[in-house]
């Protein structure tokens, strides 16, 4: 794929005139059956989560800390590819995996002392690039950890507008 060809009318396009670039992504909940479990519409698909089985939940679909995971290891993934290809770095394996440490005590509400949420995140790139340079490398991984929206977004997280309407 020459990923150059494929986003140069978007570079253009945004470059004169910037305003279009500017998106809104945009993803709803909706209460199904159970008070442990929802769907998640986002636009394109809907997938199914539910409370963690360390909370109650029955553990047969993904908690909502699987799917913040999930995004991160899907931006970090497809954005170490695109950043390969771009550079002309041949690869034989790119592969992420994110993992979340969190205690659940928080979460339950047990102890005022356990944050809520994840205390760490750990991100592993396993990359198989036997003909790259070791500067190569580097610039991939410069350019990945640059470029990944969601890495980017956990690292210097952005205002949050919460908002709450009675019907």
């Amino acid at each position: 794929m020459d990923l150059r060809s494929v986003q140069k009318p978007f570079k253009e396009k945004y470059r004169s005139d910037p305003h279009s670039a500017l998106i809104t992504l945009r993803a709803q909940g909706s209460q199904t059956a159970t008070p442990m479990a929802c769907s998640i519409d986002i636009g394109r698909a809907i997938y199914q989560s539910e409370a963690h089985s360390g909370v109650g939940g029955a553990g047969t679909a993904a908690c909502s800390g699987d799917l913040l995971l999930g995004a991160l290891a899907a931006c970090a993934q497809i954005t170490c590819q695109m950043v390969a290809t771009s550079m002309g770095i041949p690869t034989e394996r790119i592969e992420v995996i994110v993992e979340g440490d969190l205690d659940l005590r928080g979460t339950l509400g047990l102890s005022k002392e356990v944050p809520v949420g994840f205390r760490d995140i750990h991100i592993r790139f396993e990359i198989d690039a036997p003909e790259a340079t070791a500067e190569q490398v580097q610039g991939l991984r410069e350019k990945t950890e640059q470029y990944c929206v969601v890495m980017q977004t956990l690292v210097q997280p952005p205002a949050l507008h919460v908002e709450w309407t009675e019907q």
